[in-house]
């Protein structure tokens, strides 16, 4: 599988931020259907299936909240520092979790490579884990008074 290039993340000015929370809204009324879109001032319309209309309705609502947005298709393999980057950790410390087997990963030469969904497995594994780790300090909390 090739490496996938990413673009850097696409931040919105304050102008896309109101225009893209209009946006949104009216979109909101119709996730799961698709939709026509006229092109500009000609009579051309396009028609994007239900599944772009949610990401699409994502995206714009992100970029309302001013918030940079990116894509990255899901079989996309990337570098260890891209890898990094995405989970906001150090590259040592994700190629130490990759070496300890948690993330799957594949050598090219002497380089790894990382698929975006096994990265995403990773976070959602390590929230599920951080979510479990405070409901047990929280119960201990609980047995020994502590008041919380």
């Amino acid at each position: 599988m090739p490496n996938v290039s990413l673009n850097d993340p696409i931040s919105p000015t304050q102008e896309e931020m109101e225009l893209a929370k209009v946006s949104s809204r009216q979109l909101a009324a119709c996730p799961h259907e698709d939709l026509r879109v006229q092109i500009g001032d000609t009579n051309e319309v396009i028609v994007l299936p239900g599944a772009a209309v949610r990401i699409l309705n994502d995206t714009l609502a992100a970029m309302a909240e001013g918030d940079a947005v990116a894509m990255i298709p899901i079989r996309a393999e990337l570098t260890t520092q891209q890898a990094a980057d995405l989970l906001g950790v150090s590259r040592p410390f994700l190629v130490k979790q990759m070496e300890e087997g948690l993330i799957p990963y594949r050598k090219v030469g002497t380089h790894r490579r990382v698929l975006f969904s096994e990265l995403m497995r990773y976070r959602r594994s390590a929230a599920e884990q951080c979510t479990r780790n405070l409901e047990e300090l929280t119960a201990l909390g609980q047995e020994m008074d502590m008041g919380y």
